[in-house]
């Protein structure tokens, strides 16, 4: 088949991991994100695409960095280009899709996507008492994309949510779990199984973080290695961001491809591209235990690419929470027998912030150029489950062309958002809840509640009692009492 010759491949990998002690020895992350870039050209073996480059993409991590796409390109010799920074709560799909759908358009013909963190370096440093320099970058990058909703109302960080995901995450879990008609138990067990075949895969990865696996038991239980943080979620359900890791991926249009010269071989196939950004936060929304953004976003994947998800040769589903890969594939339809999972999971392979997707890609590209006729599937997870994304990639160009598939406005029109009321008194209806937990012990209780009137609102508690009621019971569905922001169980 002629291929367009403004089709986007994907021709060069960086893939870096450093596991260095000594926090003086061990490079900061923008050091790693140019020695991916730089190893991203060496992989395509055509150094023209480095200095040729148009626009570099990067995902805004932990660092400080303002202009880090201008310090990549200073770094790998790059001329004149474009730098583009998203920030945290832009789906790192959104930057692959913007990059090949420029290319595709004839906009540009040559980008690359970066992003790394050295977050196992901080907390060497921080153990030793080291301060590091770092870099200084005080410009600001050409263009930065920012969330254009708030995910996080104050009443949800009051609450004893805070900022940080995990709570969000579990309260949907719960939700998750009583809509599907599973015990605490059940649910519990489930998770842990899955999680160890994860460690597994990752210990056999040699992109991987971990190199060991660990048994379900230990993953499940609250210990001292492995703490509670938000129930069920243990520290080894959660996303490991404690990790040295870079990653580059360098595109260009299927003529440069072939005017410089990039090993057929080379080429793995952007096929189709899914996504929805439409932000409700998390009380607001009518059913917890749903992501109409997957459904819709994940099907249209599947229909564009004419396959079905037991065809998929390899698969990553986004791991940051066990909910996260457990929502996406009920509304997509994607069976539990095949593997979700090629990297080993953000756990145990290692979750840089604000850039796992990246790596995730990086190794599937790896995976594909070795299998011929393989595809696979990268998804994409952001803003607390708010934006969604579905990459499929191929060693073959799509019958249909490279195609981009926005599907925001329609889950718009399908995701029902419920009025909250954030002080709420009187008697109301659990719909989903969790117990956070402090320096190892249970430190609150929330709830998101259904109010008689249909509306929403949002309660905690710090009695021991109530929260070991918590854990130990069925709560979804009970009645409490309501009043200045706290809760009882209703007699």
């Amino acid at each position: 088949m002629s291929i367009d010759p403004n089709t986007p491949v994907l021709v060069g990998v960086g893939l870096i991991q450093q596991k260095e002690e000594d926090p003086t020895k061990a490079k900061e992350p923008i050091a790693l994100m140019i020695e991916a870039a730089a190893a991203a050209g060496d992989d395509a073996g055509a150094s023209e695409l480095l200095t040729e480059l148009e626009n570099i993409y990067v995902p805004v991590g932990r660092w400080r960095y303002r202009n880090p796409g201008k310090l990549i390109g200073d770094g790998i010799g790059a001329g004149t280009v474009k730098s583009i920074s998203a920030l945290p709560g832009v789906s790192q799909q959104t930057i692959i899709s913007d990059a090949c759908t420029s290319i595709a358009s004839g906009e540009i013909c040559k980008a690359m996507v970066v992003g790394g963190e050295a977050g196992y370096r901080l907390l060497r440093a921080q153990i030793e008492g080291v301060k590091l320099e770092d870099t200084v970058s005080t410009e600001l990058a050409d263009i930065v994309l920012k969330p254009h909703d708030e995910m996080q109302p104050d009443y949800e960080k009051d609450s004893g949510l805070g900022q940080m995901p995990v709570g969000y995450y579990a309260i949907i879990d719960n939700a998750f779990r009583h809509a599907q008609g599973q015990t605490i138990d059940e649910r519990r067990d489930q998770m842990a199984e899955l999680y160890s075949r994860f460690s597994e895969i990752a210990a056999d990865n040699p992109q991987g973080w971990n190199d060991k696996p660990f048994a379900a038991d230990f993953i499940r239980e609250h210990s001292s290695k492995n703490s509670m943080l938000a129930f069920p979620y243990t520290k080894l359900h959660n996303s490991s961001w404690n990790i040295d890791q870079a990653s580059a991926l360098l595109f260009c249009s299927v003529a440069e491809a072939e005017r410089l010269g990039v090993p057929r071989e080379k080429w793995v196939f952007s096929q189709v591209f899914t996504e929805a950004n439409h932000m409700i936060n998390l009380t607001a929304r009518d059913e917890l235990h749903r992501c109409p953004g997957a459904e819709l976003a994940g099907r249209a994947a599947f229909r564009a690419a004419d396959m079905k998800p037991e065809e998929l040769d390899f698969l990553e589903l986004y791991t940051c929470f066990p909910i996260a890969q457990d929502v996406y594939a009920a509304e997509a339809e994607i069976p539990r027998d095949i593997d979700w999972s090629f990297t080993g999971a953000m756990p145990f392979a290692g979750g840089p912030f604000n850039s796992f997707v990246l790596h995730a890609t990086g190794q599937l590209a790896e995976h594909i150029r070795s299998k011929s006729g393989s595809r696979g599937m990268v998804t994409t997870v952001s803003g607390v489950l708010t934006k969604q994304g579905f990459a499929i990639w191929g060693g073959e160009p799509s019958p249909n062309g490279y195609q981009f598939i926005d599907v925001t406005e329609d889950v718009e029109k399908a995701a029902r958002r419920r009025d909250v009321v954030p002080d709420y008194s009187g008697q109301a209806t659990v719909a989903g809840y969790t117990v956070m937990y402090e320096r190892k012990e249970p430190k609150r209780g929330i709830v998101i509640v259904d109010l008689p009137d249909n509306r929403r609102s949002i309660a905690h508690t710090e009695d021991p009692q109530d929260m070991a009621t918590m854990e130990a019971e069925e709560i979804c569905g009970r009645r409490i009492q309501m009043r200045d922001g706290q809760f009882r169980f209703a007699i």
